[in-house]
């Protein structure tokens, strides 16, 4: 299906409009004697990023922008689609910005025009298969679905998705919920989607009667004290309950990974689009990446190193299906997940 692009036009024109009104109020200012004070603005952030990580981006936006204060609304992704839904519906989406996600979300409230086109001059240097060729949302980190073992019950590491159906493994293995998770989602279309896994792999795992947790969260936390000392979680979630001392491992499986980039876009109806563009370029620049690498997470520029103990993004086999596939069938994998595993 192709883009309504009159959201992306519309928008042009206004922010064209806004930057003649700026450039006019700028000569203002500069008659009176006020140049270079830069208007104080708040805008208003939707995103599934866990508190405190979100809190330290905040924190160093701010210090670079003190004029803009950022009012962070934070819930799982199921949450917050369901909340722009009902937003969209009463005709006034209360957010500027969404960074939460997969790609796909995306593309469907690009679709719909709820999103502001804006083209970041950071983009040029990050992976380009991360940036929206129409500019209605960029990536902001690699995010890989990976598993995750409890090294002091599982001595020998599963190396692949197939060997999770090992009978061996029954009532051993977390997963997060696709009705609350977006990466959860997303994944469970890839999976079924991938010619090496598909419906027999899934109904193998379900025959082992994975835990469904809420979230990724419980399901790390669930392997780090070895209720469950399998599970199938984003690999930033390991890496951080190891740093904290957690015997706990990634295994990338050896068909590959599925990954979300966690998007970032503006809302079309944003009152505040300088203020909002000025968000995006710093979760995309060199110290924002910076940041979210110290958080543990895939950075999406090669001038950024991954964090301590993980790999390369370049040394990961990533699951890369066709993005309109993966959006056309999600809701029907949803509901197939749903019945094998609950």
């Amino acid at each position: 299906m192709s883009r309504n692009r009159s959201t992306g036009v519309i928008a042009a024109f206004a922010l064209s409009a806004l930057a003649l009104t700026g450039c006019a109020a700028s000569a203002d200012a500069t008659d009176s004697g006020d140049a270079g004070t830069p208007d104080a603005s708040t805008i208003t952030l939707y995103t599934s990023e866990p508190q405190e990580k979100i809190d330290a981006i905040v924190a160093a936006f701010t210090e670079q922008h003190p004029e803009i204060t950022v009012d962070v609304f934070r819930a799982g992704t199921g949450d917050l689609t369901a909340r722009i839904a009902a937003e969209e519906k009463s005709g006034d989406i209360g957010a500027d910005l969404l960074l939460a996600a997969d790609a796909g979300t995306f593309e469907d409230y690009a679709e719909r025009d709820l999103l502001l086109e804006y083209e970041s001059p950071e983009a040029a240097a990050i992976n380009q298969d991360l940036v929206d060729p129409e500019h209605f949302y960029v990536g902001t980190r690699v995010l890989p679905t990976v598993v995750a073992i409890n090294t002091n019950v599982i001595t020998e590491a599963p190396d692949s998705w197939q060997d999770l159906t090992d009978p061996e493994y029954a009532g051993k293995i977390a997963m997060p919920n696709p009705d609350v998770s977006g990466a959860a989602a997303y994944n469970a279309a890839v999976w079924l989607d991938n010619d090496d896994l598909g419906m027999t792999w899934l109904e193998g795992l379900a025959a082992n009667q994975p835990l469904i947790a809420e979230s990724n969260g419980p399901v790390s936390q669930a392997v780090a004290d070895g209720s469950s000392p399998v599970g199938i979680v984003v690999d930033s979630l390991v890496r951080d309950l190891a740093a904290a001392g957690s015997p706990i491992e990634a295994v990338y499986p050896e068909e590959g990974v599925p990954f979300v980039s966690q998007p970032v876009g503006i809302f079309a109806d944003t009152a505040e689009p300088e203020a909002s563009q000025l968000l995006v370029d710093f979760l995309i620049s060199k110290e924002g990446q910076e940041i979210a690498a110290s958080q543990s997470y895939l950075p999406i520029r090669d001038d950024v190193e991954s964090p301590e103990g993980a790999p390369a993004t370049a040394d990961i086999t990533l699951l890369t299906p066709d993005l309109e596939t993966i959006r056309a069938s999600q809701a029907d994998a949803v509901e197939t997940f749903n019945g094998l595993f609950q």
